[in-house]
């Protein structure tokens, strides 16, 4: 008999749900074949077989929580079959760190196929969601999902159980007759902090109260940055890619941070020095039915702008479905947050430590400004660039955005530098 815990998912992750196990007690298993799918508070992982042999016992069934460490399977192995086939521990966590997340209709072929005894469908929620509905006594099958997707958020388990209370006053309101007093109800509901949210404020807690932070500000005018996407977004769609600004963007800040290292370092608060990077490994923020995900556009300066484009596509959609990888959502060098995205105008961003700064760009608005004497409409976009303020001073953020802002207004620049 050979014991399979669940391994560090990494990412500080301590806890996960089984969402589906693949294979069940009886059949035989294949070295690295996937057996089950879990998931934690940023993606669904899938776990490949650290062994060949036969399932025993499946000791955390679906939609239960296992802990880092805690048993999942036991597997029934021969001498022989377990010296040759299994992984060590390290190799096991490689694998589970690195197994891409297949579409929910992919499964993996079973040595004995069933026909599934629960003809019940799950209901489709995070580990957060279902924390919360449990503390709330919350029926999760009676919950109508707000997503697109069917999934059931906070949101929704919030408001169906603040729907249940009001329901549950309102006969006790009808009995209270002429004479007695009414029993006073309560105007404030109470919520726990958990799964991604808590995750959020953790970090931002921690940025917010290490990082000394300072903000420059400053607006530069669209008109060719809209002219160059309007010339370039039909050979765009013609390879299957839909062109936005961000890649745009991405694209010309890449140059900047090239310029000014600074920007694209970290702080080393332990040793007390500076880590420049010579990756560019760029955030880029975006919203999530459960919260703000930073998914990583990796390697941006060895990436064409077409690249640039699809791969933006495939990562803000993988962070919407939550079906990316860890390491898809961590080890950024610098994030860019286009507030404009949500219909934000401007804001003050916070730093996603470690890194040392964060650029906000809001949307594209007209706005009269003066040129040459005359007062015109432009198509304006406003900047925000938070810094860590014992690293880099207000001239040199001053000196990044005006460079930023020149090339985003001449874009042309660029034809300078390429080789």
């Amino acid at each position: 008999m050979q014991e399979f815990k669940l391994p560090d998912l990494g990412e500080g992750m301590h806890e996960a749900e089984v969402v589906e196990w693949l294979v069940k007690p009886g059949e035989t298993v294949k070295l690295d074949q996937t057996m089950v799918k879990v998931e934690t508070d940023k993606a669904i992982v899938e776990i490949p077989s650290p062994v060949a042999g036969r399932i025993g016992e499946i000791r955390v069934q679906d939609g239960q929580v296992a802990k880092v460490g805690e048993v999942l399977v036991v597997f029934e192995t021969s001498a022989a079959s377990a010296g040759s086939s299994t992984r060590d521990d390290a190799s096991s966590k490689t694998a589970v760190a690195s197994s891409a997340v297949k579409p929910s209709n992919a499964s993996t072929p079973l040595a004995a196929p069933e026909v599934p005894t629960s003809p019940k469908k799950r209901v489709l929620a995070a580990p957060a969601v279902r924390k919360l509905a449990f503390e709330l006594g919350v029926n999760l099958d009676e919950v109508v999902p707000s997503h697109p997707s069917g999934r059931v958020t906070l949101e929704d388990v919030q408001n169906f159980a603040n729907h249940s209370k009001t329901e549950d006053l309102l006969p006790e309101a009808a009995t209270v007759g002429a004479g007695q007093p009414a029993t006073p109800t309560t105007l404030e509901d109470r919520q726990p902090l958990t799964g991604l949210r808590k995750r959020i404020a953790e970090h931002m807690e921690h940025a917010w109260r290490t990082i000394p932070h300072a903000t420059a500000f400053d607006e530069l005018d669209g008109s060719e940055l809209i002219a160059l996407r309007k010339a370039l977004q039909p050979s765009a769609e013609q390879r299957g890619v839909h062109l936005t600004y961000m890649p745009l963007l991405v694209k010309l800040l890449l140059p900047v941070l090239k310029e000014f290292p600074i920007f694209n370092a970290s702080f080393d608060e332990e040793r007390r020095e500076i880590v420049y990077k010579r990756s560019y490994h760029i955030g880029l923020a975006t919203a999530a039915p459960e919260g703000l995900l930073v998914p990583v556009l990796r390697d941006a300066d060895r990436l064409t702008l077409i690249a640039i484009a699809a791969e933006l596509e495939r990562l803000f959609e993988g962070a919407r479905k939550r079906t990316l990888l860890l390491r898809e959502l961590s080890g950024s060098t610098f994030t860019l947050n286009n507030v404009g995205s949500f219909g934000g105008g401007s804001g003050t961003p916070i730093i996603n430590h470690p890194e040392v700064a964060i650029l906000a760009v809001g949307r594209l608005q007209e706005k009269a400004v003066v040129q040459q004497g005359a007062i015109v409409a432009r198509p304006m976009m406003p900047l925000a660039l938070s810094f860590d303020h014992r690293l880099i001073d207000g001239a040199m953020a001053g000196a990044f955005l005006g460079r930023f802002k020149a090339l985003v207004e001449n874009p042309q620049q660029l034809m300078l530098d390429m080789t």
